[in-house]
């Protein structure tokens, strides 16, 4: 095997840590997602909480519970806890949106449609202008205008679905089916399958109106880079827009677009102002086409999410953890062989040798694959966790084989079956004593005289997993969910139907309340003023709010302290018998 070093797969090795990024983007344990959301850890600020599987809806001041067991006069720890907790997530997801969308454009601009006509481009402008600072002016213009057609593109998608439709995608089934198959279409196009197109007589109508001079000559001459690039962009604008959609904001299509062009415009303003920088690119060549290609493969394994999601909320109970650690590893390894010129498809051009560059990152992608392997028996995989369907759902797992910590003995209570428990099954949580009803809660917590650690989780949350397999993992914190609360699970994402003396009319959104989540949603929302997960709150066996609740918080010290405090309250208040 002969290693040379070569300029073009600068290229492949910028493209490929992009890519990675942005798929890592989803997860919000990404340092530089962290650094632009995470809060102070102090038990007194509130953390703002779930930047992947949160919906946002316009919320009232919090008003008393309508449970009958809850004691419709709220304490004073109650109103604070609830107006300390006003939801601030929103511009902290635009963020992250507009950060994925830079990324998807910087990676579309090193794909095949888009960068040889960087050059050419700006050649065009420098020359047609005649001067350098009318060459200067006509890109920006350029620029200006691409931002405009694509940012036009998400408020588009906005006006189409509405906030509501927007808020409904995370987790409704049919969509995260759709967009399942739709990533899978763009994966195959990347490979090579087929292209996506728009049609020709459009690229050709703005392409003649392109000629005409002056800004709208140039704002057509935009359109037709946008569309005669669609073949490339297309999958990257549509996952984008399936990521954005999904996370229910009203302005994420439209920031993500925004993202997304400003990536593609301010390389054509940038070389125009120094065009001696052209001199620097690497040449175009087959490595542009291993671009799509690793895209592909990350389109296929961000596909899987999405059935994984189908599969949690309607409770198919076939696609488990180790199915989906079994296809990402596949996944992996075929990017690992591609890199090495090991597989090849029809498109490619001959790999007569493998340079230093790509073999770097064959060894990262086969590391991450060998990973991933310990999965398929149990072992945590912290680093990925929050993709991964729940451990509950791992059909054989070694750590099974030893004793988990179990909770310590309690008083005999009342209640002697757990209402609604085998629809989450796939949720429990090793060596904890889980329950899924507030009422049944209440009545545990009056029994064993403990505090309730209500937990507002989803199928879907990618924070609640994250926050299960970095936090809830660690001994300490262990220890004191098993023997110290009552623990309260409630998924505001389940799709069970109640049972239809249960079914109601909400008093606080006025919406119907059909299904197991739509009851624990609509709880979250009237009681806390938020509607986002992981949301923790703990509770005394009358409802009462008994420290500030906070949400994700990735601070092992942090979430001690929440609980520790959260304890020593309650004895505070009611005492030990």
């Amino acid at each position: 095997m002969h290693f040379r070093s070569k300029r073009p797969v600068k290229g492949l090795l910028f493209i490929f840590l992009l890519s990675l990024a942005t798929l890592l983007m989803a997860r919000p344990a990404h340092a530089a997602i962290m650094l632009l959301t995470q809060t102070d850890t102090t038990l007194t600020a509130a953390d703002t909480v779930s930047t992947a599987d949160v919906e946002f809806t316009d919320v009232a001041p919090a008003k008393p519970a309508a449970n009958s067991t809850v004691d419709s006069a709220k304490t004073q720890s109650t109103v604070v806890a609830a107006a300390a907790t006003k939801p601030a997530e929103k511009p902290k997801t635009l963020w992250q949106i507009f950060i994925a969308g830079l990324l998807g454009g910087f990676a579309a601009l090193l794909m095949p449609c888009i960068y040889p006509m960087l050059p050419l481009t700006v050649s065009f402008f420098t020359k047609k202008a005649g001067s350098r600072s009318k060459g200067i002016w006509h890109s920006v213009i350029y620029g200006v205008s691409i931002i405009v057609i694509y940012v036009s593109l998400g408020l588009l998608i906005t006006l189409l679905f509405g906030s509501d439709a927007l808020n409904a995608l995370a987790t409704n089934g049919i969509f995260n089916l759709f967009f399942f198959l739709l990533l899978v279409v763009f994966g195959a196009s990347f490979l090579g399958a087929f292209e996506i197109q728009l049609p020709t007589s459009l690229a050709n109508k703005l392409d003649e109106n392109s000629d005409k001079g002056g800004m709208a000559g140039l704002f057509f001459m935009a359109a037709t880079l946008v569309v005669v690039s669609f073949s490339c962009t297309g999958p990257i604008i549509g996952t984008l827009l399936v990521e954005a959609a999904s996370k229910g904001e009203r302005l994420a299509p439209a920031m993500g677009m925004f993202g997304f062009s400003l990536a593609l415009a301010i390389p054509f303003t940038l070389f125009a102002l120094f065009p001696s920088l052209l001199k620097s690119l690497p040449k175009s060549g087959g490595w542009l086409n291993s671009v799509k290609v690793i895209l592909g493969f990350l389109e296929l394994a961000f596909a899987l999410k999405f059935l994984s999601n189908v599969d949690l909320a309607y409770h198919w109970n076939w696609f488990d953890r180790e199915v989906f650690l079994s296809l990402w590893i596949v996944i992996s390894a075929l990017m690992g062989m591609y890199l090495l010129g090991k597989l090849k498809f029809s498109h490619d051009s001959d790999l007569p040798y493998v340079s230093v560059p790509r073999t770097f990152l064959a060894i990262i992608v086969f590391a991450f694959t060998v990973y991933m392997i310990p999965g398929l028996w149990g072992a945590p995989l912290k680093s990925i966790s929050a993709f991964l369907p729940p451990t509950a759902t791992q059909d054989f797992d070694l750590s099974n084989l030893t004793a988990a910590t179990a909770p310590e003995a309690r008083p005999q209570i009342s209640i002697k079956e757990k209402k609604y428990e085998s629809v989450f099954l796939r949720g429990k949580h090793k060596g904890l004593d889980e329950w899924y009803d507030l009422d049944q809660a209440l009545q545990v917590s009056k029994e064993t005289n403990k505090p309730i650690l209500i937990d507002f989780t989803g199928w879907n949350c990618v924070n609640c997993r994250k926050m299960e397999a970095d936090v809830w993992s660690d001994p300490e914190v262990h220890k004191r969910l098993a023997n110290d609360f009552v623990m309260l699970e409630l998924y505001v994402d389940e799709k069970k139907e109640l049972p239809a003396n249960e079914q109601k009319i909400s008093a606080y959104s006025g919406k119907k309340i059909k299904t197991i989540g739509n009851k624990w949603s609509d709880y979250e929302a009237s009681n806390f003023n938020v509607n986002s997960q992981p949301y923790y709150v703990i509770v005394n066996a009358k409802g009462d709010v008994l420290v500030p609740p906070q949400g994700a918080n990735y601070d092992v010290a942090n979430y001690i302290r929440f609980l520790d405090s959260g304890k020593a309250a309650y004895e505070k208040n009611n005492g030990r018998n």
